[in-house]
């Protein structure tokens, strides 16, 4: 007399389990970016069209995309000569053609958007302290009473692939927000500041970014600067 076979399902691995949550995780986390670069490139072209930069009342601005914006340029060029070849080559088939088409000016708005993200954001400083910003992805406030200090650095990063967001010195943690994977200004907190970053809060005591005028952002900073010292060189 044969036995009944088991018929109740095996159970999946567990390690199977926690790569599809961690797939699924990833995935989320993607497209949340994905939505939020989508979201910052249509609001700079409305806040470049509407002449509203991201800016506070009373505050002097500086760019930071100086390093980028030569090559942002050839995409934009590329992108705007792409769109009338690939519409010849489509021509004899119409909704290939009006889908290329619609992909074309999509992706070359989306580039110029990209470019107005770091024009119409830019770093300030302001009578309420500064404000240092990364494109339409990162802006962090710093008020002057949380501020111990401003200086000149020279920091280059090499990656490989790609430089860590955050490092650690003997004086703290370090946020980067490099440009080329370069900065060029620090500012020392007198105590360690909270960082909203689109996947998770850090904390910071340092805060190292590129401006195109470091020497004029530096001055603007002075006069703001009481009981601290705006200094010209900071240790690494």
């Amino acid at each position: 007399m044969t036995q009944p076979e088991d018929s109740t399902p095996a159970t999946p691995p567990r390690s199977d389990a926690r790569s599809s949550n961690r797939l699924r995780t990833r995935l989320a986390r993607l497209a949340r970016q994905a939505w939020r670069w989508e979201v910052g490139v249509w609001s700079s072209l409305w806040r470049f069209a509407a002449r509203r930069p991201r800016a506070p009342k009373g505050g002097v601005a500086f760019t930071y995309h100086a390093p980028i914006r030569s090559i942002l340029v050839i995409f934009i060029v590329l992108s705007a000569v792409e769109i009338p070849i690939l519409d010849l080559i489509a021509r004899p088939w119409p909704v290939i053609r009006i889908t290329l088409l619609a992909a074309g000016i999509w992706g070359l708005m989306w580039m110029i958007g990209l470019l107005l993200g770091f024009i119409t954001r830019p770093h300030t400083v302001a009578p309420g302290g500064i404000r240092v910003q990364e494109g339409p992805q990162l802006g962090l406030d710093l008020s002057w009473s949380d501020i111990h200090s401003v200086a000149i650095v020279a920091d280059v990063a090499h990656p490989p692939p790609k430089p860590p967001r955050f490092t650690n010195c003997d004086r703290g943690r370090i946020l980067h927000l490099r440009v080329q994977n370069e900065s060029n200004l620090e500012i020392v907190l007198k105590h360690p500041v909270e960082v909203r970053l689109p996947d998770a809060t850090e904390t910071a005591r340092i805060v190292r970014f590129w401006a195109d005028e470091p020497r004029a952002m530096l001055e603007a900073a002075r006069p703001h600067l009481e009981g601290t010292s705006a200094s010209h060189a900071a240790q690494s």
